[in-house]
């Protein structure tokens, strides 16, 4: 399954700095595909992919002390248009 997370950043500058520190600490299983950042960094967007959503807690829980985070299940838009489509 892909997720969109959602982070919204307590602090931007310790974020980047622990980034630098330990890398993005993804656990096993959860694969990172791409990510935009809000231009004025508050934020971030991050498309995930894993087995099922509790594999992304660990990776959640190694950040919360700095972001905020929401975690939405997406799917493309040619299986949406499959799946919800006339």
């Amino acid at each position: 399954m892909r997720f969109m997370v959602i982070e919204r950043f307590r602090d931007a500058a310790a974020v980047y700095r622990r980034f630098d520190e330990r890398g993005r600490m993804n656990p096993e299983g959860v694969r990172y595909l791409d990510s935009w950042v809000a231009a004025d960094g508050s934020h971030c967007y991050q498309l995930m992919e894993c087995e099922k959503e509790a594999d992304l807690q660990p990776w959640i829980d190694a950040w919360s002390d700095l972001v905020d985070f929401e975690v939405v299940a997406v799917t493309d838009s040619a299986m949406a248009e499959k799946c919800f489509g006339p």
